[in-house]
């Protein structure tokens, strides 16, 4: 078994860390465009498409595990690859692959924090020629612990030891904004926008850790409690699921479709 990743790694740590060890597959979850203008030399490609399953209205599903299989070993993630995750645009898309690996009941994973915006914005080497991947074989070990479906948080509403986190933004939370047949938010949420997380002064990077603990803290989410993270699609809370891994949340789930789900349903309290 290969040494544990750090699950964040800085920017400035990536070279080095690179440099020693030819077991780790950096993966890009860029778009096509941002990808083929610069990318960090020696990562391939992930459509992000490709790791989310769509059954209109309801978007962002997790698909199974057999199509899983194909689309990462495809990438050059095996069973037990070493995998570090990054995108354009802090960390969603990079989070939802973490998020579905661990579905898959792969852990060998780390965020690299501030993703492409960090590395190209701080002036790292960057490369336009693709980088073929080298196919492995992934066996998937699926955990259902990470999700928490629509029957689930119907049976935990009042569940004094469970929180719901939406992170969506605010306007959306309310209900002023709809994307989907009923707008507002399931009945206890705490709203916390998933860009609250990063700092836009330091490249998205996440926040300092300590501050976000503190934050979240004052909204009621401890690591004592099980958090059930949610946006419109699970791609944003992604995020978030990540950063309550990262600060020592033991019990943290992520509810696939999300308010495209839920919102989209009859049978499913709506608070605005």
């Amino acid at each position: 078994m290969a040494d544990a990743l750090p699950p964040l790694i800085d920017p400035a740590d990536l070279p080095g860390l690179l440099a020693t060890r030819d077991d780790i597959v950096l993966v890009d979850l860029s778009n096509h465009e941002n990808h083929a203008k610069y990318h960090i030399p020696g990562s391939v490609h992930l459509d992000y498409a490709r790791i989310v399953r769509v059954a209109k209205p309801v978007m962002g599903l997790l698909p199974e595990p057999g199509e899983l299989e194909q689309v990462l070993g495809a990438v050059g993630i095996g069973t037990d690859t070493p995998v570090i995750a990054f995108d354009d645009e802090g960390g969603g898309k990079a989070g939802r692959l973490l998020w579905t690996l661990d579905c898959m009941g792969h852990h060998q994973h780390a965020l690299l924090d501030g993703g492409l915006v960090a590395w190209v914005n701080e002036g790292r080497a960057v490369d336009q020629s693709p980088t073929p991947p080298t196919p492995a074989r992934f066996q998937a070990a699926p955990d259902p612990s990470p999700v928490a479906d629509t029957d689930y948080i119907l049976a935990h509403l009042s569940d004094p030891d469970v929180r719901l986190l939406d992170n969506r933004s605010p306007a959306e939370f309310s209900g002023e904004k709809r994307f989907a047949e009923r707008g507002g938010h399931i009945p206890g949420a705490i709203n916390w926008d998933w860009t609250e997380a990063m700092d836009q002064h330091r490249h998205l990077r996440l926040k300092p850790l300590d501050q976000l603990k503190a934050t979240l803290a004052d909204m009621g989410i401890t690591a004592d409690k099980q958090v059930i993270c949610y946006c419109q699609t699970h791609h944003r809370s992604s995020l978030i699921y990540v950063l309550l891994k990262i600060l020592g949340f033991g019990d943290v789930k992520g509810y696939p479709g999300a308010w495209s789900d839920w919102g989209n349903r009859t049978d499913t309290p709506v608070e605005t």
